[in-house]
């Protein structure tokens, strides 16, 4: 069996897989084949004390037969899956499949199984369109609709029903291959219209709930939801965002996570408690708790895991036999696959066994090299750096960033960490039993609580507490676990593990050096209605408009972290109405900006901006921009162009500017206002999700390339490629698989 661990590994780091043809699983499984006769062949010889020959051909074997397993799970829209319905507006009856939770729109958002759907025509219920469906929908409502709903309700549901859309940005999150991993093809926006309070059924829901309450009844808001996080994980938990953005950047996001490091404390509590008791009744108690602790968290891979290593644990403790932590994790790898092998595409699951890997072969390396510290001090020192060292290539390829105090953050306040989760398992013990009790206990963690966020807080404040390593390519990955690897197994190269690491750490920033200081690069983001583009010059960065707030977290950042820029060299603010503090709050608390050009202030008080800029109008806001030998024409209104903005722009171009710019770009309600004027720029650019069909055709007539971010998604343009959409690469990397 653990030949299938690798074999779903590979499938996991190559991406989620397609529905392969029956010609393609063919040359997977040769390709597997293959490769077990060579390491039969080979590896006996390389490595004389590791499995014989025919080790290897069953690995190759049970790698065959797992690829074939996984394609068979790969979650497919069924014949009658709601997906397929080809009616926007509708009302859907089913099932909630999840507790409803609150997200960053102050909406709220749960799973949802459809059973029945019916077409909106007008204002009306289609009387003969009721159809049976099956399927998962991603389902978001009001805050006041979702207020009182639980998992296992019958409800109803009308809104919009869409397909989820491919990512339109570089580096941005792909919603649609998220949800592919949750087996749901389809979303619905809309309100609930039905739910009645009195058939919400029991279940671990409301017990997870009871916990809650009663921790944050005495602590209040937000050391109650962050004391109860730490014990049954954020999944379950409410947390303010601002909260939990701020332990990510500080490197303890595992610490909102229900994980191993919590079914170890408690595992190790219960069998202290117990010590004097016989070894089965040790064995009983330990199961129990494992078993509660597991369901009540919601039975998340990273909590099996290790619930799965506890129980081998407490057998051995049984038996009186030492446990092999290495097949131990082995083994509960394989079990969680066999149940479900989609949760090889899990973030939370990955991190879980590199971690735990880390643990069983770097601790006793790096305990060895602190001896000179009491063993205490040394393990407690040793945990946190093996389990970060192992992870951080993951989580540099999955976010590209790492967080820069993440190693020190977790040396220094573990020990708070592990007093402030152990007390808050106690007190949902006692919320179990008496919520009061449960409340008042809770309370006794008040000051370690806010003594933690303190200290968050003050480490995550300001620019600088994460560092973008920008896109980690997957062979970069595999060569630094590869590394890890060579550490781990030879002790010549464990006498040399600095210069390992040090070419670890080349493998990353040499690229990213390269790339950035030879790169000329013009981004155009998909930014809503927003005029938001990037230029890279040869290490220099400049950031033209910043959007609302989702723009900035969910657009701008995350392309900024691919490219791995720390700094902005020059903001552009074209917006008259713009307020920098607000609008630029949500970059400036993470990249540093060196200067501005904003029309609305007075030049003296703000610094020179690096860019050749050209202030041409400044009601509507017209930038012109000299880009490498291109002239860039911006702009930066929002709204349709009155009569007055229309005649001064004509005035302008007729009587100031005898050529015409190389890029216009400016939002799609604007365009009419310079390119009818007598203008022919050879390209132009349009942000937002529509635009008119008319000005299209116009477009086309006068033979001027037309990019609309509503169609394309990102527009990028530099001299050795030229123009190229998102969209389009998306396309073609799909063709390719």
């Amino acid at each position: 069996m653990g030949g299938i661990k690798p074999a779903l590994f590979s499938a996991a780091v190559f991406g989620f897989p397609p529905e392969l043809e029956l010609q393609e699983w063919g040359l997977i499984a040769l390709c597997w084949a293959i490769s077990g006769f060579l390491a039969a062949l080979i590896m006996p010889r390389l490595w004389l004390t590791g499995p014989n020959y025919r080790v290897w051909l069953i690995a190759a074997l049970v790698a065959i037969l797992a690829t074939a397993y996984v394609q068979l799970r790969v979650p497919q829209p069924g014949e009658n899956d709601i997906s397929y319905v080809n009616s926007q507006l509708v009302q859907v009856s089913g099932k909630i499949l999840s507790q409803p939770r609150l997200t960053r729109k102050q909406t709220i958002q749960f799973w949802f199984w459809a059973k029945q759907v019916n077409e909106i025509q007008g204002s009306s219920l289609s009387r003969a369109g009721v159809e049976a469906v099956t399927g998962k929908l991603y389902v978001t409502v009001p805050l006041l609709q979702g207020t009182g709903l639980s998992p296992g309700q019958e409800a109803q549901v009308t809104g919009i029903l869409s397909q989820p859309k491919p990512k339109v940005n570089p580096g941005a999150f792909d919603f649609a291959a998220y949800l592919q991993r949750q087996g749901c093809f389809a979303t619905l926006k809309g309100q609930v219209v039905g739910a009645p309070p009195s058939l919400r059924p029991a279940g671990l829901w409301q017990l997870r709930q009871r916990i809650i309450r009663a921790q944050v009844h005495k602590l209040k808001v937000p050391a109650g939801p962050l004391v109860s996080s730490m014990v049954l994980g954020r999944r379950a938990v409410d947390l303010p965002y601002d909260i939990r953005d701020q332990f990510i950047r500080a490197g303890l996001a595992h610490v909102l996570a229900a994980s191993g490091f919590h079914v170890a404390l408690l595992l190790g509590v219960v069998l202290t408690l117990t010590r004097g008791l016989s070894e089965r009744w040790q064995l009983i108690l330990g199961l129990c708790t494992l078993t509660v602790y597991s369901c009540l968290t919601g039975l998340h891979p990273s909590v099996m895991r290790a619930a799965i290593m506890g129980v081998g644990a407490l057998v051995a403790l049984v038996t009186r036999r030492k446990v092999r932590r290495f097949g131990s994790l082995v083994f509960a790898g394989t079990i969680l696959l066999l149940v479900n092998p989609l949760w090889l595409w899990d973030l939370g699951f990955q991190l879980s066994f590199l971690a735990t890997l880390g643990l069983i072969v770097t601790v006793p390396a790096v305990v060895a090299k602190l001896d000179w510290l009491p063993p205490t001090i040394a393990q407690a020192i040793a945990i946190p750096i093996a389990a970060s060292i192992w992870t951080l290539p993951l989580l540099s390829y999955s976010f590209n960033t790492i967080s820069v105090y993440g190693i020190i953050n977790n040396i220094i306040l573990t020990p708070l960490i592990a007093v402030i989760a152990l007390g808050g398992m106690i007190s949902a013990l006692a919320a179990l039993i008496y919520p009061l009790l449960g409340s008042y206990l809770a309370w006794l963690l008040y000051y370690p609580t806010h003594l933690l966020l303190k200290i968050v807080e003050f480490c995550t404040a300001g620019p600088g507490s994460l560092l973008a390593v920008g896109t980690i390519s997957l062979k970069q990955m595999l060569v630094i676990y590869a590394l890890f690897c060579l550490i781990w197994w030879g002790k010549w190269w464990q006498r040399r593990w600095w210069l390992v690491a040090l070419f670890a750490i080349s493998i990353v920033v040499i690229p990213l050096w390269h790339k950035q200081s030879t790169l000329f690069q013009v981004t155009v983001l998909a930014a809503k209605q927003s005029t938001v583009a990037v230029i890279q010059d040869q290490g220099t960065v400049t950031l033209i408009n910043s959007g609302d707030s989702d723009t900035n977290r969910y657009t701008i950042l995350p392309f900024l972290a691919a490219e791995g820029i720390n700094k902005i060299d020059c903001a552009i603010a074209l917006q008259p109405e713009v307020d920098l503090k607000n609008s630029w709050s949500e970059i400036q608390t993470t990249i540093p900006i060196k200067s501005w050009f904003h029309q609305t202030v007075q030049s003296e008080n703000l610094p020179p901006c690096h860019l050749p800029i050209k202030s041409l109008s400044e009601d509507p806001p017209l930038l012109q921009l000299e880009i490498g030998e291109q002239t860039w024409w911006l702009l930066a209104s929002d709204r349709p162009l009155g009569r007055t903005d229309r005649a001064g722009l004509k005035s302008l171009v007729t009587d100031e500017l005898k050529y015409s710019p190389d890029v216009l770009f400016a939002s799609g309600r604007s365009f009419e206002s310079l390119w009818w004027s007598g203008q022919k720029p050879k390209v132009a650019i349009a942000p937002g999700l529509t635009m008119k069909p008319e000005t299209q055709k116009q477009l086309e007539q006068q033979d001027i390339q037309l990019y609309w971010t509503g169609r394309d998604g990102a527009i990028q343009w530099n001299p050795a490629v030229g123009w190229q959409t998102t969209l389009e690469r998306v396309a073609e990397d799909a063709s390719m698989m």
